[in-house]
């Protein structure tokens, strides 16, 4: 794989009496004590003035570094969530001692990579936390958040000892390689600093993570139920400073967020796949097949646009919304330790030749290809019909009622009649679905509002990771260098298992008022047909010889969208519409043997965190 940018293969040079780093085994050792760690901050200008007081916004940046002379890179995570939610399945939240020094740095990356030559640097959002200015979720503040201290810790930005104060302080300790990483809000925002394609930013380590924020709040012209706009989430994370002083971001916020989900410029702003083509960091993204809070979407759409030659890596594991340290914890260690090590330390450790994706196909079993999407995926039309899903056009139409409250197993356990399913006959050898796949919908509706949601579903027995997908056990387990205030001890997991005999592997949902434009709805005529094409989930998925792949066409999925105001029955043309799917395998016949399943695989939806 090509790399991007003249990047040396030569370790950094280190002085010799006292090393950043050093090799063992061929990965950096841990020859730096955490006792005597240098732990300190730094108040970095944004060049922003978001909360209107006159100054411009500081955001705040705690250090933990070795005590050495040489030169060390950082990882650094920028989260909103370091005095309130807190990070991790432990919700850790920082510490400090009576004279502000920061005591507990949240996470393991601190007590594992300072002792091998890193630099750790935790960034409180604005209007977060320790820092001045206003939450505007996703926006040109959080972006900022970050791209600030990229900037201190290359000497283009001035850092200040105090939030007010006018006493400068320099990063002459680093060497300016910056890894960003971070779960969820803290992932996303890695996204989208890379996407500005900053200098010094030479990994980015985004775990499910958003890449656009219209599609965390919408999906394709229909609201997600929960926080209507962007000011609800923001709300719940700022600091006193920020909810007194920023109603005038809260204000644009909510009126760019309009409840009928039209696409508007502030979602565009806050949208970083469109400015994907500015990556120059190499990423490693981790995102459960099974997140219904971010959905799979948000990656697969920002890995299909960053440059080819950006090295790339991801993992899928059965998961909801879960860290990788909490369901692959020593194999998740390891390799993040050779990513930094390759792309902060320059060591020529081979990792962008390795397999680029890994996959959880059965609970705790993985399995790699040197490529994603694999080699031989091909996009193939499927279309609904009276015998079935196949490749063959349909004939004639196919009609139900939106009741309003069906769920996914209601909808594929047979009990509930708003949907019609179509089914390929039993598969002759295994099909890999691997991609995003879309569905473009013929359908006329009997009310002037009318919302739609497609599944694919693996009709079939198996055994998979249930719920979140992980439980957490009274055992811990340690990674790094305790020291006094931050031990480096977690809780154990274990995998949540349980047999299905349906799994929902791909799905979407929009409002049928959006079929020519999701920035400007059109008026929906009782009985004139409308075609629609939206998006489903982006998944990695092996169907098993015997099993079927469906496809389900329904109206409210109550479980994952907002009801229309009038409830319509839906009448599908079944020639104008099909699934696109990226497939590896023998395109399936059809069958028109109905299709029903008792226990159900759906997705776990979990607040942001």
């Amino acid at each position: 794989m090509a790399l991007a940018g003249a990047l040396t293969l030569t370790p950094i040079p280190a002085t010799a009496a006292t090393p950043a780093f050093t090799l063992s085994g061929g990965v950096s050792a841990p020859i730096h004590s955490m006792a005597d760690a240098v732990r300190e901050t730094v108040y970095v200008d944004s060049g922003l003035d978001l909360d209107g007081d006159g100054t411009r916004d500081r955001v705040t940046a705690d250090i933990i570094r070795p005590s050495t002379t040489g030169r060390v890179p950082v990882i650094m995570d920028a989260s909103p969530y370091y005095q309130s939610a807190g990070r991790g399945n432990e919700s850790e939240v920082k510490t400090y001692d009576s004279a502000g020094v920061p005591v507990k740095f949240p996470l393991f990356y601190d007590n594992y990579f300072v002792p091998r030559g890193y630099a750790v640097v935790l960034v409180d959002f604005l209007g977060t936390n320790r820092s001045r200015g206003c939450v505007d979720v996703g926006g040109q503040s959080e972006i900022a958040s970050g791209t600030a201290v990229i900037d201190w810790l290359n000497g283009r930005r001035t850092g200040y000892t105090t939030l007010t104060g006018t006493a400068t302080k320099t990063a002459s300790w680093s060497t300016g390689a910056v890894g960003m990483i971070g779960k969820s809000w803290d992932g996303s925002i890695a996204n989208g600093v890379a996407a500005t394609g900053i200098d010094g930013l030479k990994t980015i380590v985004p775990i499910a993570a958003i890449s656009s924020w219209y599609d965390w709040f919408r999906s394709d012209g229909v609201a997600y139920p929960g926080y209507s706009s962007p000011t609800g989430l923001g709300s719940r994370f700022e600091n006193a400073n920020a909810s007194s002083r920023c109603g005038a971001v809260r204000t644009q916020m909510t009126n760019g967020s309009p409840a009928n989900g039209d696409y508007t410029a502030m979602w565009q702003a806050r949208d970083f796949v469109r400015n994907a083509s500015r990556v120059k960091a190499s990423i490693f993204a981790i995102h459960g097949l099974n997140d219904l809070n971010v959905k799979t979407l948000q990656y697969g759409q920002f890995w299909d646009a960053v440059p080819a030659t950006v090295p790339k890596k991801l993992w899928f594991s059965q998961t909801a919304h879960v860290d990788p340290f909490d369901f692959r914890r020593g194999e998740w260690v390891a390799t993040l330790h050779r990513w930094f090590d390759r792309w902060l330390l320059n060591v020529p450790n081979g990792i962008e030749n390795e397999p680029q994706v890994s996959a959880e196909r059965a609970p705790n079993q993985w399995a790699d290809d040197q490529t994603w999407p694999p080699a031989g995926t091909v996009g193939t039309v499927l279309r609904p019909s009276s015998s079935g899903l196949g490749t063959s056009p349909g004939t004639g139409t196919a009609a139900f009622t939106d009741n309003g409250s069906a769920t996914p197993s209601s909808w594929l356990s047979g009990s509930n009649t708003g949907r019609v399913i179509y089914s390929t006959a039993p598969l002759t050898s295994d099909l890999r679905v691997a991609g995003t796949s879309s569905i473009t919908v013929t359908v006329s509706s009997s009310t002037p509002t009318a919302h739609l949601t497609a599944y694919l579903v693996d009709y079939g027995p198996a055994r998979v990771r249930t719920g979140e997908g992980i439980r957490t056990l009274t055992t811990e387990s340690c990674w790094g260098e305790s020291r006094a205030g931050d031990d480096a001890c977690y809780r154990n997991t274990e995998a949540t298992t349980g047999n299905v005999d349906a799994q929902i592997i791909a799905r979407g949902w929009a409002d049928l008022a959006n079929y020519a434009s999701l920035s400007t709805p059109r008026t929906i005529t009782p009985g004139t047909k409308y075609s629609m094409t939206f998006r489903l989930s982006t998944t990695d998925h092996v169907i098993p010889a015997g099993h079927r792949l469906g496809l389900l066409i329904g109206g409210t999925d109550s479980s994952a969208i907002v009801r229309p105001s009038q409830l319509p029955r839906l009448t599908v043309d079944l020639a104008g519409t099909s699934v696109r799917v990226p497939m590896r395998g023998s395109v399936p016949a059809a069958s028109a043997d109905p299709m029903t399943a008792t226990s159900v695989s759906a997705g776990t939806t979990s607040a942001l965190g």
